[in-house]
Parts: C-alpha cells; sequence; structure tokens
C-alpha cells in the first residue's frame, strides 16, 4: 500500500499489515468529524497526506479529526480513544482500532482521536495535542451523554490531562463550543505515562513535551498527577510490572494522587506483558484487563 495515502475512512477498514492479513473493521457504521474548522490553533505543522504504516502508526497529522464508530444497537454510552506513541506517531492498529472494535460489540460508541504530534512543526509547540484532546471531549459531550475516556501510553498521558486539567484554556476560543464544558465521566489509563518528573524522565513523552533540559516546574506541569482533585471522575488504571517504557511507578503514582484526593481509583498491575499490549498480549495475564474494565465501565 502507498503509505502516505491516508484515505478518508481508512480506520473503518483498517490496514493491510505486512503479512497482507487485513484486519476487521469495529462492527456498525463510522463517521469523521474534523476537529477545526479550517486550520488548527497555531499554525504551522506537515501538509498533505497523513502517513500510515504497515503495522498501523499514523505520523504526518496535519488534520486532527474524530472518528466515531456507531455500534448496532448503542447501549447510550461513549467512549473516547487516544492511542500512544510516544506522541511521535499514533499506534491506531495496535490500540486504538482494537479498543474501538471492542468497545462497540459491547455496544458503545467509541471515538477515536487523531490528534496533531507536536514534533511535527506546530507553531503551539507541545500543546497542540492537549488542544485536540479538549476539543475532541466539547465535541463529543455536543453527541453524547455518558463519556469516558481511554488513553494508552501517551495518550493516557495525554487523556489524563484533559480529563484533570479541565480549566486549562489551551488556546483563544474560537467559537461557543470552545468555551463548553471538556468533563470526562470516568478515566481509564492503560500503561499510561503519568509523570515526567524527576526520576521518570526517560520517556519519548518528556523528550518531546518538555525536553531534556526541563525545569522542575515544566516537568511538575505537565504531569497528570497533579491535577487529580476532588473533582476528578473515576479512576480505572492498567499496567505490567515488566513495562519498560512507562515505569510501573505511574500507575502507582496516579493510584496515590486518586487515593490523596477521595477520587475512586481501581487498578490492575500483571506481573508480565511488558508495554504496548493493547487489548491483552496473548499468554500473558495482560488478557484480563477487558473483563476488568467491562465490569468497571457498567458502574458508571
Amino acid at each position: 500500500m502507498n503509505r502516505r495515502h491516508f484515505l478518508t475512512g481508512v480506520a473503518a477498514t483498517f490496514v493491510a499489515v505486512r503479512t497482507g492479513i487485513l484486519q476487521a473493521s469495529p462492527s456498525g457504521q463510522n463517521s469523521e468529524i474534523p476537529l477545526w474548522d479550517g486550520n488548527p490553533p497555531g499554525g504551522g505543522g506537515p501538509s498533505g497526506s497523513a502517513e500510515l504504516s504497515g503495522k498501523g502508526a499514523l505520523t504526518h497529522v496535519s488534520r486532527p479529526l474524530l472518528t466515531r464508530f456507531t455500534p448496532a444497537v448503542p447501549n447510550g454510552k461513549a467512549v473516547l480513544i487516544a492511542a500512544g506513541g510516544g506522541y511521535k506517531r499514533i499506534e491506531m492498529g495496535p490500540e486504538a482500532w482494537p479498543a474501538a472494535k471492542w468497545l462497540t460489540a459491547r455496544g458503545y460508541t467509541a471515538w477515536v482521536l487523531t490528534y496533531r504530534l507536536p514534533a511535527e512543526g506546530w507553531k503551539d509547540g507541545s500543546v497542540v495535542a492537549f488542544q485536540d484532546a479538549q476539543r475532541a471531549l466539547r465535541i463529543v459531550r455536543q453527541h453524547e451523554k455518558h463519556v469516558s475516556v481511554l488513553g494508552f501510553s501517551a495518550g493516557g498521558h495525554l487523556l489524563g490531562m484533559a480529563a484533570t486539567r479541565t480549566d486549562f484554556a489551551s488556546c483563544p476560543a474560537r467559537d461557543a463550543l470552545d468555551n463548553a464544558s471538556v468533563h470526562a465521566d470516568r478515566i481509564a489509563l492503560i500503561y499510561p505515562v503519568i509523570t515526567l518528573e524527576k526520576p521518570y524522565t526517560h520517556t519519548s513523552t518528556h523528550k518531546i513535551m518538555v525536553g531534556p533540559a526541563a525545569s522542575a516546574s515544566a516537568e511538575a506541569a505537565w504531569s497528570v498527577q497533579n491535577y487529580v482533585t476532588r473533582q476528578t471522575p473515576p479512576v480505572f488504571l492498567v499496567q505490567a510490572e515488566d513495562d519498560p517504557i512507562s515505569d510501573p511507578h505511574n500507575t502507582l503514582i496516579m493510584a496515590a494522587a486518586c487515593e490523596h484526593a477521595h477520587v475512586p481509583v481501581e487498578m490492575h498491575r500483571y506481573s508480565s506483558g511488558g508495554h504496548g499490549f493493547g487489548m491483552g498480549k496473548p499468554g500473558t495475564p495482560t488478557v484480563a484487563w477487558p473483563e476488568k474494565y467491562e465490569n468497571w465501565l457498567h458502574q458508571g
């Protein structure tokens, strides 16, 4: 396939992986909604079509958008999904699309976020993905009554920030929507990057969002746990204890912040599975987390 040719609606049919196997799309109908009318805030960024690798990693994002997957029998609840990739790429194939398929099979309307990558020449730098996440939550809120978020790795960092830092104006308001609510009803973070504070500074998320010479104040400003308050919605956390990318302390740090603020938190940690296991890595205990997540979703 031409990896520079990202067709409208490609998320609906997935991508042919290197072996030539075409993965099944989420059941039901899908539609795309651009996040912004015209150019995104700040300007800059790449031009032309996005790039989709043979493994389903998206880069060269010039047009941030939401892809809505509607189940055959909606249950009245929606989930906003952000895949990870260290803010260098968006792991649609391994994370976002399988999650959307899993959710729609259970009646949830899944909204997959294609967000801007800060290192791709955007004038607003690190904040562009945050701008897109806030805008996405507002758009989903326009359509849905019950909205939770599901973020993987750096996508967990992104949606964790957006769902906890609800009072932060990431860009000047462009229309009435930018003054609307940005809150979520529930937050699920899967092997997330939570803190950028020392000693947890080895990640791509840290490198791209604050840089190698970041001040302590900058690292704190981009750390999710520092924005957890009594108003934070219930939180669901998953991580493998042998995670080599997101230090396993990340979920412990987030859980402690929730407990300190009296926020309901459910955490599942597994002895093996590494990082990037998506909806579960076969042969490891991480295959159990989706069932735990489904039970948790039913509570809200």
